[in-house]
């Protein structure tokens, strides 16, 4: 089968940090994560159907039916007694060989709940986690696994785990069954790809519904990103989104979704006559709404093609903490 634009991307990054690795090792030098230009993990860019918004395709997840309708975005509309309460929240099970821990940690004013797409290859224990303010919650993955995860909010939930979130939605089920809608922003993971290296990168293609970092909490590659959320061009900030790419439950914003998402133009989505890398350039668009993205998180994927400065890799026992919040 033919490997899509993003899929050979990915490919190729895997092939260059594999021989990195090779090299490394005879210099004895210790791995460290790489940024390569030219390489995205922010996947092809397909547009979910109209009739929900969902995320567009994962470069790590395995995606869901081809659709051609570009993603519509709308306003939900929550009942204030919005509350905090879920089903239990299963915690971190047995450590299997090659297994991963990462950790949820929430650093907003706000409860999340934490989802998780499903890899039915190698399967999670759960794919929904409630994180009070303040707390954190940490999951064993297992590895290879091959996902997304995000932070939903304003969610109300029954005993039987179905209800509703106003952002990051997946069903309205507790448990995460599909990707969840868009905007959310997402930790993406390949775990054990290549060479034993793990892929990595927080994404904001599809918009964002929360500040988000990812830290190496163990591992044999240098963490790239301080623990309070920096790199050296920047900390992680709020999004200052624009009136345009707003999205609001009732007069709130919760959300701020790209301009793909949002105008569904060939040019804003990277297509057509500006599929290639060099004519998919924010700077030639209308508006640059992915400088709004870029500015609020240095390290992360702003729109398809985002690579240099957002892929990240771990070699070894990695475990991860993604934090919800921004830098103090």
């Amino acid at each position: 089968m033919m490997l899509g634009k993003r899929a050979a991307n990915q490919f190729a990054l895997a092939i260059a940090m594999a021989v990195t690795a090779m090299l490394t090792a005879c210099s004895a030098v210790p791995a460290t994560p790489a940024t390569t230009p030219g390489t995205t993990m922010s996947g092809p860019r397909a547009t979910p159907p109209a009739t929900a918004v969902t995320a567009g395709q994962s470069p790590t997840a395995r995606p869901p039916a081809a659709t051609t309708a570009p993603p519509r975005a709308v306003s939900h509309t929550v009942p204030p007694s919005v509350q905090a309460s879920s089903p239990v929240t299963p915690t971190a099970g047995p450590r299997s060989s090659g297994a991963r821990l990462v950790t949820f940690v929430n650093r907003t004013g706000q409860t999340i709940w934490a989802a998780a797409s499903p890899d039915a290859s190698v399967p999670l224990s759960a794919t929904g986690w409630v994180l009070p303010v303040g707390q954190s919650v940490t999951i064993t993955v297992p590895n290879h696994w091959n996902g997304r995860f995000w932070g939903r909010t304003g969610c109300v939930f029954n005993s039987s785990g179905m209800g509703h979130c106003q952002t990051g939605d997946c069903g309205g089920r507790f448990q995460c069954t599909g990707w969840g809608t868009i905007p959310a922003t997402l930790a993406e993971y390949n775990l054990d790809a290549w060479e034993g290296l793990d892929f990595y990168d927080v994404s904001m293609v599809d918009g964002s519904n929360l500040p988000m970092y990812i830290n190496i909490a163990a591992g044999g590659s240098p963490d790239k990103i301080s623990p309070d959320g920096c790199v050296p061009a920047g900390c992680t900030r709020p999004v200052a989104c624009p009136s345009a790419l707003q999205v609001k439950a009732g007069t709130s914003v919760v959300g701020c979704i790209s301009a793909c998402a949002r105008f569904g133009t060939d040019q804003y989505c990277c297509r057509g006559p500006w599929s290639s890398r060099a004519a998919c350039d924010p700077a030639n668009w209308p508006v640059d709404y992915a400088a709004v993205f870029k500015k609020a998180e240095p390290y992360a994927y702003s729109y398809a093609d985002d690579d240099a400065t957002s892929v990240f890799t771990c070699k070894g026992s990695c475990d991860y903490r993604i934090t919800f919040g921004i830098t103090p």
